[in-house]
């Protein structure tokens, strides 16, 4: 049988949570992860570089006869999709676009919060693809430089992570969001803190959730969706360190990771 499988990409370990939403929905859907890890973290690096290094990931993937590309990073979905959508052959998908579309049907008020990793925040990539479809939401964004750290300490309920939320999360508590966008894909992984911390009615989007059912909707569309009963198949690929990504991978996606092979582009 020939492998063919979705193909998903991050800088890091993040991505993850958007595989393991892939593999709830699309359960007979192989999935290809490849994490940079020798040159994470994108977030410091120019747009040039980023849309560099996700064009070798990109022509990685696609040698590896997947079918679709998701770019589970939150910098290369701002800068650098628009460059790898252009003349491919296999359909990509970002992160930002499904989240974005995903909060406007949730809120009520018009008042959307988002919080992402501080690149992610100064790229203005999810004010921008909200405003390109309805200008009259008011957008309020914020940086949490520190979660990311903390996700990977494994630190999810710790009365640390607590405090660093509601420290970030106050001010778009008293702009009064109705709808929060978890702009960063590590952060689905401190939903339940999340919940805690913010008032009642305000709704969280899962920017991974939403990627995944998006990437339902395309393999539909085109006609690339397994209807076979087979069992799916799952490889990793790093840059770098894979004993510590199997290890931290393994807590993203709440399953275990059989092998992660290393590969230099």
């Amino acid at each position: 049988m020939v492998f063919s499988a979705i193909g998903v990409f991050d800088s890091g370990l993040g991505g993850l949570t958007v595989v393991r939403e892939i593999q709830r929905l699309l359960s007979n859907e192989s999935i290809l992860y490849f994490g940079d890890s020798a040159r994470v973290p994108y977030g410091t690096k120019s747009d040039e570089t980023v849309r560099k290094f996700s064009k070798e990931i990109v022509n990685f993937l696609i040698c590896k006869n997947v079918k679709a590309i998701v770019v589970a990073c939150n910098t290369a979905s701002a800068v650098a999709l628009d460059m790898l959508s252009e003349k491919r052959t296999i359909p990509i998908l970002g992160v930002v676009n499904p989240g974005a579309r995903a909060a406007l049907s949730a809120t009520r008020s018009g008042k959307i919060g988002v919080i992402g990793t501080t690149s992610t925040i100064q790229s203005n990539a999810y004010l921008a693809s909200i405003r390109s479809l309805d200008r009259n939401v008011t957008v309020v964004s914020q940086p949490c430089p520190l979660l990311v750290p903390l996700v990977e300490e494994g630190w999810l309920n710790h009365p640390v992570t607590k405090q660093v939320l509601e420290i970030y999360l106050q001010p778009l508590i008293e702009k009064k969001i109705d709808t929060l966008i978890l702009g960063c894909t590590h952060y689905p992984l401190l939903k339940q803190t999340i919940r805690e911390v913010l008032p009642h009615p305000i709704q969280i989007v899962d920017s991974a959730e939403s990627v995944a059912k998006d990437i339902k909707k395309l393999l539909l569309r085109e006609n690339l969706l397994n209807s076979e009963l087979n069992r799916a198949e799952y490889r990793y690929y790093v840059t770098d360190m894979p004993k510590r990504f199997k290890e931290i991978g393994e807590r993203f996606l709440q399953s275990t990771i059989d092998s992660v092979e290393m590969v230099s582009l």
